[in-house]
């Protein structure tokens, strides 16, 4: 009694794996099957078998199940050589289903499946061991889209890169592989190039061509813009892209990231809401915007982000990021576990590199923090793992390696202001160097107008060096345009240094008006009040009971979460 092979492949075609992985266990153990006639059946069978298993996510035995078939597939040459040949002179007076053939099983397709398999594993090598196998000419798109990123993930950028412009000379619309060449430093030109040209057709056809594939350049140049930290100009070439394509989620989510990259939080912010409101059930780069919700200290949006997320794949890197951001502030080793599972989930994934190396900054382990922004470099630089290690060498006075970093920030993104203020961050730490930075910060607030990160360093080394009045003006120059609660702290800072508390007062109010979760403002305006009431605001306080019911509040959250 044989088991009909049609039912496996109806079971695998409708999806009912479960149902083709038991079935299958019937088809390999089948007496008939066991011959050595029938190394070919046996072949045939197990590779169903590990298709079974493999979208079962039982991978190990997939793997095993594949590399049956392909023990099964090459011993029938050499022990049914003879028998094939008569079986194929002998094939027009027989029509029998048991009659022996050729094994119709591809070894370099069961090769590809072996290989997905092990990736599945994170067992890159295993898989690229086994993806080298197959002979350059008999890949496919799939087959090299996925050696591209094996071969880029154990470091052979030249491989890489071959293997991706392989994937375009086919097919240009292959977006992976445009961003990969992109970050691999490939040149926009060189990427359009590989493009097909249609065969012309006429002045009108070649119009309709060049109009059509425009868009698809433009993708090309915007991505080699980011890759090459022009940020500015990335930002333009999909902003162009945006207007064409409106309410494109993929646009959006990487005009967001960007924005979030450089510091545009409020537009990073606005761009990763629409995305939300467009499909509430997107999860990539939302890791980003729960760092801007915490930035921005909006808890009730963040909890409700993690919330959602968890509720459409717990699976994910960045629902294990944003669940870190969240707990950060409660519990801070809690948070450090689910940033090490993100890495765990994708050992790739940036943010989960900087999300390390900041909690790693606050809870004062700086050398720590250094090996994670390090570990974002290597994967991509970008202005966030730059401006991580200064802070990070800064706090072990390591002044020379810090310069060094900022140094390369500035001349890997030579227009960008805050590249020149990490700069100016470095020498405002040694008394030495503050006129340097005050000149660096000069020249970012001319470059950037707008940017208030320099506004505000520079006013704090007007503070420093005795220049209250400079210091006033110009945080005030700023909050004509600024509506912004750092700017308020600041001044209010600056107000109680030269006991100006009424003025202070007022600001640190407005700061908690704008922002009423600003934990600066709050504890500024703390010991403010203590100070305008006579009381020492360094005393101890006794506040023991209240710690208790605070510890018991925390236990409740978590449980609850």
């Amino acid at each position: 009694m044989d088991v009909p092979k049609d039912y496996m492949t109806t079971l695998l075609d409708h999806g009912l794996f479960a149902s083709a992985q038991m079935l299958g266990s019937f088809l390999v153990s089948s007496s008939s099957v066991n011959l050595e006639t029938s190394l070919h059946l046996k072949a045939e069978n197990l590779v169903l078998l590990g298709d079974a298993l493999f979208r079962e996510k039982e991978y190990r035995r997939a793997i095993h199940a594949y590399k049956q078939a392909l023990h099964c597939h090459r011993i029938i040459p050499k022990q049914n050589a003879s028998a094939v040949r008569s079986s194929l002179s002998a094939s027009t007076r027989s029509s029998s289903p048991n009659s022996f053939n050729i094994s119709t099983i591809n070894e370099n397709e069961v090769k590809f499946k072996i290989a997905s398999s092990h990736c599945a594993l994170n067992e890159n090598r295993a898989a690229l061991l086994e993806m080298e196998g197959i002979p350059s000419k008999a890949r496919n798109l799939q087959m090299n889209l996925m050696m591209g990123k094996l071969y880029r993930n154990s470091r052979h950028t030249r491989a890489a890169i071959t293997c991706y412009k392989e994937c375009l000379r086919h097919c240009p619309c292959i977006i992976e592989a445009i961003i990969a060449l992109a970050e691999l430093g490939v040149a926009a030109k060189d990427i359009i190039s590989l493009f097909p040209q249609t065969p012309t057709r006429g002045a009108r056809s070649t119009f309709d061509h060049f109009d059509s594939s425009r868009w698809l350049q433009r993708y090309v140049e915007a991505q080699c813009c980011i890759a090459s930290n022009d940020y500015k100009g990335g930002l333009e070439f999909f902003a162009e892209l945006l207007r064409r394509f409106p309410n494109n989620i993929h646009i959006l989510l990487e005009m967001a990231k960007v924005e979030a990259i450089i510091g545009k939080t409020e537009e990073a912010i606005t761009d990763f809401e629409k995305v939300r409101s467009i499909d509430p059930y997107v999860i990539t780069y939302m890791d980003e915007y729960a760092m801007l919700l915490k930035l921005k200290s909006d808890y009730s949006k963040l909890n409700k982000l993690v919330h959602d997320l968890l509720n459409i794949d717990p699976t994910r890197p960045e629902v294990f990021v944003a669940l870190s951001v969240l707990w950060e502030r409660k519990d801070e080793r809690g948070a450090l576990s689910y940033i090490e599972k993100s890495i765990r989930i994708d050992e790739r994934h940036i943010p989960g590199y900087i999300m390390k190396g900041n909690l790693y900054l606050s809870m004062n382990r700086p050398e720590a923090a250094v090996v994670a922004f390090r570990g974002a470099q290597e994967l991509r630089p970008d202005l966030r793992s730059y401006q991580g290690l200064v802070r990070s060498y800064l706090a072990i006075s390591k002044i020379k390696e810090a310069l060094h970093a900022a140094r390369e920030a500035m001349k890997a993104m030579p227009q960008s202001a805050k590249a020149l203020k990490l700069v100016g961050d470095v020498h405002a730490s040694n008394t030495s160097g503050r006129e340097k930075a005050k000149k660096f910060y000069e020249s970012a607030l001319r470059l950037e107008p707008g940017y208030l990160g320099a506004a505000l360093a520079l006013a704090e080394l007007h503070v420093i060096e005795g220049r209250n009045g400079d210091a006033v003006s110009l945080l005030e120059r700023y909050l004509k345009d600024w509506a912004d609660d750092s700017l308020h702290v600041k001044l209010a800072q600056v107000f109680a240094a030269t006991n100006m508390l009424q003025d202070a007062l007022s600001h640190y109010q407005a700061a908690l008006r704008i922002n009423p979760q600003n934990e600066a403002a709050k504890k500024g305006l703390d010991r403010l009040e203590k100070q305008l009431k006579g009381v020492d605001p360094d005393a101890p306080e006794e506040d023991e009971e209240n710690d208790v019911e605070d510890a018991d509040a925390d236990q409740e959250e978590a449980e609850l979460l």
